[in-house]
């Protein structure tokens, strides 16, 4: 006999809380205190120089995170979308170029490739909610430049069909790892297999500083470029008055720097970062487990399973009409759950609510990038609708944030909550 759903009035099968989904923010402690206090007692908060010298907190962290995901370099800031425009700028993208970047990512990734002068073209994603390499073929042009390949939710994109696509083109790759930190694709750490990877360090992310970027690369003079343009001042240069010495190394860049109290705060996080994932990926492990096999649920397929973060299970329904009844259910048995796409509620990460893209806005009346004299192609359009199959793959989707401060005894009931809504609903 099918057990009574609680939104028709029977018992919850998750009565446990269920905590905010800030993986680090949660484990915020006494070893933040500690590195916080450091820096501190020694006045030193900017990372060339203060009253003494001492060692940077900052060059530690970006020391300990190359050698983590085995990167020749690495270079903190202040933001991942610091990080993305410094890693544009450095592939020397800019006026008269196209970047392709998928719909569904936060609009940061849109919105950096517009900082670094350059137009947005918005690709379609594939089940697996990534960039989809089939329409990313059909939307190179001559001006293409560059792809930003953003690892959404934490599992890893195609990353063998896209390089294989951005070598054939010429493309420069950026890898947008903001909610993918410590993941992997076919062993290699993301954002160390294309020409940059730039990881987020803000609030929601998996380790967190409140805010903080990361960007590394194996390639020196992009290293180079993208510390010039973080560093305006060139504090990291042997001689900053020096010649440049080669050509494209000195230009105008802004301040994306990373202070002293981040890099404190991170260097705490950092170490929390395998046990933070060993926790999510055994959460998510044991409700997949106890879903795979119910009816009427599809589980978001992953190119590499074994990369996944596991930040959140996501499944599809066979329609997008069950959906918000699905997720109300869940939610009423107590569990966190809910739909990813609704076209009367704005969410910034789905491109048809990028409104400032649609519309082709810009801060001055000239409307640049999109009316800039060195874009030799068509003219990009954008509509709301211009990618409906990534619409139609997030319209049927259910969403559920994994904690690492879930117990197992959490899991278990999460996997009785769905298997009881599925058995009425799906």
């Amino acid at each position: 006999m099918t057990e009574q759903l609680a939104i028709n009035g029977g018992p919850k099968a998750k009565t446990t809380p269920n905590p905010a989904m800030y993986p680090g923010g949660l484990e915020i402690g006494e070893e933040e205190r500690k590195q916080l206090m450091e820096v501190i007692d020694r006045k030193y908060l900017f990372r060339y120089y203060g009253p003494e010298k001492h060692p940077s907190k900052v060059r530690e962290f970006e020391v300990k995170f190359r050698e983590k995901v085995g990167s020749k370099y690495a270079l903190a800031t202040t933001s991942c979308t610091g990080a993305l425009i410094s890693a544009l700028v450095a592939c020397g993208v800019g006026p008269g170029h196209e970047v392709i970047v998928s719909g569904y990512t936060f609009f940061a990734s849109c919105a950096a490739i517009v900082g670094a002068k350059a137009i947005p073209v918005i690709a379609e994603v594939d089940e697996t909610l990534t960039m989809d390499p089939a329409d990313v073929e059909k939307k190179i042009t001559k001006c293409t430049k560059a792809l930003v390949i953003v690892h959404m939710r934490g599992v890893p994109a195609d990353m063998d069909r896209l390089m294989a696509i951005a070598k054939k083109h010429n493309l420069m790759v950026i890898e947008d790892v903001a909610q993918a930190m410590g993941g992997t694709y076919k062993g290699k750490y993301l954002g160390t297999i294309g020409h940059c990877g730039c990881y987020s360090f803000q609030y929601h992310k998996i380790i967190t500083a409140g805010e903080g970027g990361m960007l590394v690369t194996n390639d020196s003079k992009l290293y180079d470029r993208a510390m010039g343009y973080h560093d305006t001042a060139a504090c990291w240069r042997p001689d900053r008055f020096a010649e440049e010495r080669y050509e494209g190394e000195l230009f105008c860049g802004t301040n994306y720097r990373m202070s002293e109290l981040t890099g404190a705060v991170m260097l705490a996080q950092f170490g929390k970062l395998d046990r933070l994932l060993s926790l999510m990926r055994r959460n998510q492990k044991k409700i997949i487990g106890g879903i795979k096999n119910t009816k009427g649920i599809k589980i978001r397929p992953v190119y590499d399973p074994e990369g996944d973060v596991a930040v959140c299970l996501m499944f599809y329904l066979d329609k997008k009409d069950k959906v918000q009844r699905f997720a109300e259910a869940l939610q009423a048995e107590g569990v966190a759950a809910s739909g990813v796409f609704n076209a009367g509620i704005p969410d910034w990460h789905i491109y048809a609510h990028w409104k400032h893209v649609i519309e082709k806005k810009a801060p001055t009346q000239e409307g640049c990038p999109w009316t800039c004299p060195y874009h030799t192609c068509d003219d990009v359009e954008y509509s709301a609708d211009m990618n409906p199959n990534t619409l139609e793959y997030l319209s049927r989707v259910i969403h559920l944030d994994i904690p690492a401060q879930y117990t197992e005894e959490d899991c278990d009931m999460i996997v009785k909550a769905i298997n009881k809504v599925a058995a009425v609903l799906a």
